[in-house]
């Protein structure tokens, strides 16, 4: 004989006609007598009503950027245009957007589409790439808008819905796809290269709504109809959604915004604090558990002036409780500069707790130094050098420098020039004077410090 291991409902419910109960028959009566108004208004869930008052204000991000190739085979550089999509929504109605710092990352030119096809330049008005969000603007009035809610009371296994443009127009139109699941977890931490973004993502919110290439920048929003977060990464061996995906938390995300709108740029905090990282290859288990512990003070930083020791072991931050250095990182994210932050210490066998003032990077502080109008330099300090990790102890650490500049004479923000021909670099004001001296006398050869490694770049300035 041969055992059924399952019957389709169907089938189930035709087998079981002619013993059918009582009930049974009265449940299929009902059923049969529904009326056409009664089935089109079950049709309608809170997932419908929520995606229909957000859905409209969610655009197709567009980019073009322009890359620098070597043809190796005739020797010669040359241009060629790269382009990229991705997602954002309306936060308000003079058509302010919010999206990935990554989607629109060396953008020359940016462009939205809406969902009815109508589509308009955009421009920058500033990113964090810390925190993986951008602020676009197009020059509209009475755009949709997306209702932005709080990430602050999150319950795991509400209703999460995400909405973009998975993989832009492979699809065949602009209008956003949507996708359904729950929030799967809160506070998660994944390292970098992980998602489809870039860098580490600390305290996000996890969902198995599907999100796939293209969803970034999209909102994450819940069962009324409120954006909670801006889809930002996956995790997929494949590259497609395998039900892990995160988003960042809109409450972040709109003080990150506030600041961006405000001044164009984050005031990124500064504590002076490093702490002792986990060994690659560790044990995942170890590094949940490895504790915050202090590594090194910066002399003079906020940590420093508060009392906290190389040794210690912070235990909380404000409210949150830290177990590990990505909490820590987690907890950093939400410091904003005048924020005095009580930090609960363990020191040998006892606790205590001290006020951490949180202020601006001390390069932000720091005279700077403009050089061929736009470069702008400041001089290398302890402080610079501590909070930066910089192994170089002397020279010139670029704060600023536009992109059309970075690209011709192949210097980036943040690397630290060293030497200027013959010369040695010791100050912002050394490097200025050398670069002047030489433009339109000679080659210029720069020696710089970036991300540990020394490097070396060649140019003419007319």
């Amino acid at each position: 004989m041969k055992r059924k291991l399952g019957v389709p409902l169907a089938m189930l419910v035709l087998v079981g006609c002619e013993g059918a109960s009582p009930n049974a028959s009265s449940a299929q009566s009902a059923t049969a007598a529904a009326s056409p108004a009664q089935v089109e208004a079950s049709r309608r869930t809170a997932i419908t009503a929520a995606v229909s008052r957000v859905a409209p204000s969610v655009v197709t991000v567009q980019t073009e950027a322009v890359e620098r190739v070597t043809d190796f085979f005739f020797g010669r550089t040359v241009e060629r245009t790269r382009p990229g999509l991705g997602s954002g929504f309306i936060v308000s109605a003079d058509g302010t957007i919010l999206t990935n710092a990554h989607v629109v990352a060396g953008a020359t030119r940016i462009s939205v589409a809406l969902p009815g096809g109508a589509t308009y330049p955009a421009r920058l008005l500033g990113a964090d790439e810390t925190n993986d969000l951008a602020v676009l603007k197009v020059d509209a009035q009475g755009m949709p808008v997306a209702p932005l809610g709080s990430s602050r009371d999150l319950l795991i296994g509400e209703w999460a819905i995400a909405i973009g443009n998975p993989f832009g127009f492979l699809l065949g139109n602009t209008e956003p796809s949507v996708t359904a699941g729950v929030v799967s977890g809160v506070g998660r931490n994944i390292a970098a290269g992980a998602g489809e973004g870039a860098g580490v993502y600390v305290d996000m919110i996890q969902t198995d709504a599907s999100i796939n290439p293209g969803n970034s920048g999209g909102p994450l929003i819940n069962a009324s109809g409120e954006v909670i977060g801006v889809n930002s990464s996956i995790f997929s061996p494949s590259g497609g959604s395998i039900g892990l995906g995160f988003a960042i938390p809109i409450d972040r995300a709109k003080r990150v915004m506030e600041d961006l709108l405000a001044h164009g740029v984050i005031r990124q905090p500064w504590d002076g604090i490093n702490v002792r990282v986990v060994a690659p290859g560790a044990n995942p288990r170890e590094i949940l558990n490895a504790g915050v512990v202090v590594n090194s003070v910066v002399p003079g930083s906020p940590a420093a002036r508060a009392g906290v020791r190389p040794g210690d072991m912070i235990l909380r931050a404000g409210e949150r409780a830290l177990r590990n250095p990505y909490d820590w990182q987690a907890a950093r994210l939400d410091f904003r500069v005048g924020d005095a932050v009580p930090l609960t210490l363990r020191r040998g066998s006892r606790e205590m707790t001290v006020t951490l003032r949180i202020t601006d990077l001390p390069e932000v502080t720091a005279p700077r130094v403009a050089v061929l109008q736009e470069i702008q330099l400041v001089t290398l300090s302890p402080q610079i050098r501590e909070s930066r990790r910089i192994r170089s102890s002397n020279g010139a650490l670029v704060v600023n420098i536009s992109e059309r500049v970075s690209a011709e004479i192949g210097i980036e923000r943040d690397d630290v020039l060293l030497q200027i021909n013959n010369f040695r670099i010791a100050s912002a004001e050394e490097a200025a004077r050398a670069i002047n001296y030489y433009a339109g006398r000679s080659v210029i050869e720069v020696w710089f410090e970036r991300n540990g490694q020394l490097g070396r770049t060649y140019f003419r300035v007319r």
